[in-house]
């Protein structure tokens, strides 16, 4: 199964692509995925930018002080009978 995309297997599958679009759709074909892979990187790049800024101002947020929690009161205990 490893060996799936490697040799015959290749050129099979590239006869296959070339006979179900055509000779002509196969440059159009190519460049728009080409596209979609450049929005793809750019949209990436872009959440990884968001993550890093929203990183620095969560940061920031942590380092602010706290209040304790009040602890409860505990009341005189209940005789036994």
């Amino acid at each position: 199964m490893s060996n799936l995309f490697a040799g015959p297997h290749l050129w099979i599958l590239l006869i296959v692509i070339l006979l179900l679009f055509g000779a002509a759709k196969l440059p159009a074909l190519a460049k728009s995925m080409g596209q979609s892979a450049r929005i793809f990187k750019g949209e990436m790049k872009a959440m990884k930018d968001d993550d890093t800024t929203a990183g620095t101002a969560s940061s920031t947020v942590d380092a602010a002080p706290t209040e304790k929690p009040a602890e409860p009161k505990s009341g005189p205990a209940a005789p036994t009978p």
